[in-house]
């Protein structure tokens, strides 16, 4: 009897909230920064946007396909499945530490993040991007050279851009984790509205974003 009341329970369809299904999207793709590395996921800035949204009354899923360790070239082979399987509206593209801290050439980031960004338009996504620095040890010069690459990108595809999205957070001590690299819990809520000055004016969009950059403000 047991086994037939489980196997008609099996049969039954799960309900899901009704906006589950028909809010737009919103994509995140990026590293361990947006993969809440070191802390509960719920403290992530990603976890706290959706909540953010969810008080605001505003209709949107946020779905996190951040991965720690990741670089451009990463997201970029990884990127074609997610844009098919979620069909976002915005697409969140928080890549780029992982190639400077690797050393990598500032025009193999840029050509890798200039393809995600023409594929998440293709997508029909507006996109925003949101800028790195390098710590100062990895040479001023090829430092502000890659941070170059965030505002050259914008510039030319007309996408919106947080230059710095770790701005107020990275030159504080006691944001950071042990390791100096890694944002900590309570540095996440300032994270979260470096991201919302860029975010908040797509949400209101009706069609893909036209330029917009914003400088976050302490």
């Amino acid at each position: 009897m047991r086994a037939v009341v489980v196997m008609i329970l099996l049969l039954l369809p799960v309900a899901i909230p009704a906006s589950a299904g028909t809010a737009a999207k919103i994509l995140v793709v990026g590293d361990s920064l947006s993969a809440a590395y070191g802390i509960e996921q719920r403290r992530g800035w990603v976890a706290l946007l959706q909540r953010r949204l969810d008080r605001r009354g505003i209709d949107y899923a946020v779905v996190n396909a951040s991965i720690t360790g990741d670089t451009t070239r990463g997201g970029l082979a990884r990127l074609p499945a997610a844009l098919e399987r979620e069909r976002p509206a915005i697409l969140v593209i928080a890549l780029g530490g992982n190639d400077g801290l690797r050393g990598f050439a500032p025009a193999q980031t840029r050509g890798n993040l200039a393809r995600m960004i023409a594929l998440g338009r293709e997508a029909g996504a507006r996109v925003l991007l949101l800028g790195v620095r390098l710590p100062e040890n990895y040479g001023r010069a090829f430092g502000e050279k890659f941070h170059r690459v965030y505002r050259e990108l914008a510039d030319e595809f007309g996408v919106a851009l947080v230059p710095f999205f770790l701005e107020g957070v990275a030159e504080t001590r006691d944001l950071m984790q042990a390791d100096g690299i890694h944002p900590g819990a309570a540095a996440q809520p300032r994270i979260l509205q470096n991201v919302w000055e860029g975010l908040e004016p797509m949400l209101r969009l009706p069609a893909q974003a036209t330029a917009v950059t914003t400088r976050p403000q302490p």
